[in-house]
């Protein structure tokens, strides 16, 4: 398809193609004249200089400003919610990208337009491209539910077993095959699928069995001395500490100090469904401090709005206080075993957290991200790149992201606590 240029001459707005005259339209005098020129492709707007003269004078006509020739370095399909400037789908021959820091709209499926500005010759020119947001990811599979135990006589509900998301569907459907008697004590195999708005969609099989009564849980495992722990994890730019709460109860932080623990996470609180500090709080946090040990914080939560999220954000800094911190304060958010429940996406939460992280910022404290290997890898984008606590129950993690502190195990044993407590590694 031709193209063609705006040449501005004595008031007259004359269209070329290729070099030839193909249409004139005449114009009254204007101290600006503008001129729209639309192919298939694209709508570019022209803004050109002028030449302002009294009557009495002849002008020479104004000089041609070809549009900048615009080239699509990217594709014009994108997936939805995809992190990408304008400069990274387009670039100008000999112009300017005036808006390439601009974020592409990629907030949700369907077709839209990008405005790309550019300058040239002292010109500014405005061109449109059409491009495409598509959701191409299938759900991910939070809680796959394994062989979950219902107890007979329950209504059931699959969803009270299994854990999943999308990337970016808040509502994605649950079906299953086979079939399921919950008055029934028996052993029942199922076919599960989610599928989202988009028609993506994962399939597992699983096993519900209903029994007459649930089996308690129990960890009868040997326990891993902290004195062992030190040696075992010997090595430069590492200190070794361990993470509290409630459960451990009073502890002897001299004690824990002497053993050779050097820093301390203790939990500040939870949120549910209100704010509520961790009864231990205020005296682990002092008595740690008293002994000589480093100490950071952590918070549990389950929001799910960013408005919570800045809202017990302010509520965490008010319970600190002003107190000093040599550790940062974590975010960690665990509810991924019915993670649907809560009506976001894998988007929300990770913007949940960088805005935790932000407002932390503003309080003056430094913050990171608490989570495992398994949601670390297939849930967490951590697009900025923030500090993560790593939670790997292993001798040896095969976690191939970057983490600045390793909690490897809940089953610790150390003197000044009664009872299991978490081992860190922080490394420096």
């Amino acid at each position: 398809m031709k193209k063609y240029f705006p040449i501005l001459i004595a008031g007259a707005l004359t269209l070329t193609s290729c070099g030839e005259t193909v249409g004139t339209v005449n114009e009254p005098p204007a101290e600006t004249t503008s001129a729209a020129v639309e192919t298939s492709a694209v709508q570019t707007t022209v803004t050109a200089p002028v030449t302002t003269s009294a009557p009495e004078t002849t002008t020479a006509p104004a000089e041609e400003v070809p549009p900048p020739e615009l080239t699509v370095t990217g594709s014009t399909t994108l997936e939805v919610y995809t992190d990408i400037k304008v400069a990274d789908m387009v670039s100008a021959e000999n112009a300017d990208i005036l808006n390439g820091d601009e974020a592409v709209d990629t907030s949700e499926p369907g077709d839209k337009e990008l405005t790309v500005k550019c300058s040239s010759g002292g010109a500014e020119f405005e061109t449109k491209i059409g491009y495409t947001v598509v959701d191409a990811q299938a759900p991910v599979i939070l809680n796959a539910g394994w062989s979950p135990e219902h107890l007979v006589g329950k209504a059931f509900d699959l969803n009270d077993y299994v854990g999943f998301a999308d990337n970016y569907d808040r509502n994605v459907s649950l079906t299953y095959t086979g079939s399921v008697d919950p008055d029934a004590v028996g052993i029942y195999p199922i076919t599960a699928t989610v599928t989202d708005s988009s028609g993506n969609s994962q399939t597992w099989d699983l096993t519900i069995n209903v029994v007459s009564s649930i089996t308690p849980y129990s960890n009868d495992g040997p326990r891993y001395d902290f004195s062992q722990f030190l040696s075992d994890h010997a090595g430069e730019g590492r200190r070794f500490g361990i993470d509290v709460s409630q459960w451990q109860g009073d502890i002897d932080f001299n004690a824990v100090r002497d053993a050779g623990c050097s820093f301390v996470m203790v939990r500040l609180g939870y949120y549910y469904s209100t704010p509520t500090v961790d009864p231990y709080f205020r005296t682990n946090i002092e008595n740690a401090r008293a002994a000589g040990l480093d100490v950071g914080v952590y918070y549990y939560s389950a929001d799910y709005s960013v408005e919570g999220v800045k809202e017990h954000a302010k509520w965490v800094a008010e319970q600190l206080d002003g107190f000093r911190l040599d550790l940062p304060v974590a975010f960690d958010w665990e509810e991924f075993g019915n993670f649907q429940s809560y009506g976001m996406n894998i988007h929300d939460l990770n913007e949940m957290f960088d805005v935790f992280y932000d407002e932390m910022q503003g309080y003056g404290y430094s913050s990171m991200l608490y989570s495992s290997k398994n949601f670390l890898e297939n849930f967490w984008t951590n697009r900025n790149d923030r500090p993560v606590w790593l939670a790997h129950y292993t001798d040896q993690t095969s976690y191939t992201g970057s983490y600045k502190m390793w909690q490897l195990s809940s089953v610790g044993n150390i003197s000044g606590i009664y009872g299991d407590v978490d081992l860190d590694i922080l490394y420096e």
